[in-house]
């Protein structure tokens, strides 16, 4: 491999690492967790349904959000309310229920 072709390869890895710095992991308990809050919140919802929001969800909030947000959105004692109306939005516009 020539030298300037290894030189392209490392700074297009360069710039990539900013987006891959902001992606988020989710607790180990979300999907399960999601699915059970899912279904208590609309009784009618089904639990297949549910899964499949709440995996759509999960790579939402994986791909846009970092771990502290993640965390802050998962906490008990109080979530940021720009960063909670951010992920509603972000999971409405890519989760839309399929008619």
């Amino acid at each position: 491999m020539r030298l300037q072709s290894l030189l392209a390869l490392a700074a297009a890895s360069a710039l990539l690492l900013p987006l891959s710095a902001n992606a988020g992991t989710l607790p180990a308990d979300y999907q399960a967790t999601c699915v059970s809050q899912a279904q208590a919140q609309q009784k009618t919802m089904t639990k297949a349904v549910a899964e499949q929001h709440c995996s759509c969800a999960g790579r939402v909030l994986e791909k846009e959000f970092s771990d502290a947000e993640i965390k802050d959105l998962d906490s008990t004692d109080g979530v940021d309310a720009n960063t909670m109306k951010r992920a509603q939005e972000k999971i409405a516009a890519a989760c839309k229920p399929k008619n």
